[in-house]
């Protein structure tokens, strides 16, 4: 306890782990993350937000992926990024594996859209194919 309690934060314990070269997690230092809100599908125009949330300071940025279309743009903007994109998956398991394949530093997923196992499988086997 310091001199100002009120300050004092106490973080439930983790397990680290790495979102490309940031650590996240565990005794790692708090992480600050941002999304874009442009169509993932205009590479451009999010490789412009990406590169102003990497002047603010963001450590990580979201990427939505919510069709075909854009975790093709993915790729583009993966190379473009000097911070670690993070794939946000919302609809479809295919999606996860195309954004693995894009060079996602990570995937976000909500797992009940997933479905089967199997599915559940192919995603993770995705993940680990290509190191995210």
């Amino acid at each position: 306890m310091s001199v100002r309690p009120y300050r004092d934060i106490n973080r439930r314990k983790s397990r680290r782990i790495m979102v490309g070269q940031v650590p996240v997690g565990g005794d790692a230092p708090i992480a600050v993350q941002s999304m874009t809100n442009t169509p993932t599908v205009d590479a451009a125009a999010t490789i412009a937000q990406v590169k102003a949330l990497e002047a603010a300071g963001a450590d990580i940025v979201r990427v939505s992926c919510p069709d075909e279309e854009s975790t093709a743009a993915l790729a583009k903007i993966v190379r473009a990024a000097q911070v670690p994109i993070v794939a946000d998956i919302h609809f479809h398991y295919r999606r996860a594996i195309e954004a693995a394949q894009a060079g996602a530093a990570c995937l976000r997923i909500n797992p009940g859209n997933i479905g089967s196992a199997a599915r559940v499988r192919e995603v993770v086997q995705a993940a680990k194919d290509h190191g995210c």
